[in-house]
C-alpha cells in the first residue's frame, strides 16, 4: 500500500495493491483496494485519467493494464497505481520507502 502526504487535517484515500509490489503487472493477478473515510460502498474509480464506473466496489481484480486511481466520497483522490502488461519487470515493495532503507528488488518474467 502507500501513504500519501496531505495538508494537515485533510482526509486521504489510499489505493492498496496486492501482491504488494510496484509497478504491478497484469499477469500477477492484481487486486486493487480503495480505503478512505468516505461512505461505505461509495467508491469512484478512474482509469487513465477518465472516470471508470461510479459507486463501485471498494476492491476489484484488474483485467486491463493502465493507471488507476480511486475516490471515496468526502476524501481526496488517491495517488495513481500503474498496472503494466510487460513480460519482464523490475519491482520494488509497494510500501513507502525512506532514504537509508534496505530494499529488496525483484526481477520477474
Amino acid at each position: 500500500g502507500l501513504c500519501p502526504l496531505s495538508p494537515a487535517g485533510a482526509q486521504t484515500t489510499q489505493l492498496l495493491v496486492e501482491p504488494p509490489w510496484r509497478p504491478a503487472v497484469l499477469w500477477d493477478w492484481v487486486t486493487l483496494t480503495c480505503q478512505g473515510s468516505g461512505w461505505a460502498g461509495a467508491t469512484t474509480w478512474y482509469k487513465d485519467g477518465q472516470q471508470w464506473g461510479q459507486e463501485g466496489p471498494d476492491q476489484f481484480s484488474v483485467t486491463e493494464s493502465g493507471t488507476y486511481m480511486c475516490d471515496k466520497h468526502g476524501t481526496r483522490l488517491s495517488l495513481p497505481m500503474t498496472v503494466l502488461d510487460d513480460p519482464l519487470v523490475l519491482q520494488v515493495p509497494a510500501q513507502p520507502l525512506l532514504e537509508g532503507d534496505t530494499v529488496t528488488l525483484r526481477c520477474r518474467r
